[in-house]
């Protein structure tokens, strides 16, 4: 049986007729594809939001308010429908975004934290390779945070030699460390 009037096919699809329905289907369905198009701007999507929406009218059929014409009603559910869809897409997108930086930080951490180990070890086996003196000045000076006169008081001495032991320090140090200098700088800029 056809339904001319849209307001006597709403009456019968919330009655549960299926004929109805699918009159309603055949009637609307293009159109209102072609109008979710103009919001997803892909037929897939356009489709499957169409389709969406006679599904919920359908399994909700007994709630529907016979209210204002059906083609209003079907257009506003295909506009809420297309925005729902838009909305869900921009959270994907953010979303994917999100985990692409975190793995790419993961990975410059990881990267980050390889290069200072492979620094440590050579700078711990060139302060190795001082002399006894100049190596316990060093240490005093960098890892301990100990001043000078510090220094050479606690080691009983004078403050000359100090400064001439951490100069040879740092001297011996930068030849060794010559070929990690582009680490050092990598290191500091990342």
């Amino acid at each position: 049986m056809e339904y001319n009037d849209d307001h006597h096919l709403l009456e019968r699809v919330k009655a549960g007729d299926k004929n109805a329905f699918e009159q309603t289907f055949r009637k609307f369905y293009r159109k209102l594809r072609i109008y979710a198009f103009t919001f997803v701007k892909d037929n897939d999507n356009a489709e499957e939001i169409v389709q969406n929406v006679f599904c919920k009218i359908w399994e909700r059929r007994d709630q529907l308010r016979l209210e204002g014409s059906l083609q209003s009603l079907l257009y506003r559910s295909v506009y809420n429908e297309s925005l729902s869809l838009i909305r869900h897409q921009k959270v994907k997108t953010t979303f994917h975004a999100y985990q692409t930086r975190q793995m790419e930080n993961t990975e410059l951490d990881l990267g980050h934290q390889i290069l200072a180990t492979e620094l440590n070890r050579h700078i711990q086996s060139a302060i190795a390779e001082l002399p006894e003196q100049c190596r316990t000045i060093f240490q005093m000076s960098r890892f301990d945070k100990l001043k000078y006169q510090q220094i050479a008081d606690a080691l009983n001495i004078s403050i000359k030699t100090v400064e001439n032991q951490m100069g040879k320090a740092l001297k011996i140090m930068r030849v060794k460390l010559v070929e990690f200098l582009p680490l050092i700088i990598l290191l500091y800029l990342i």
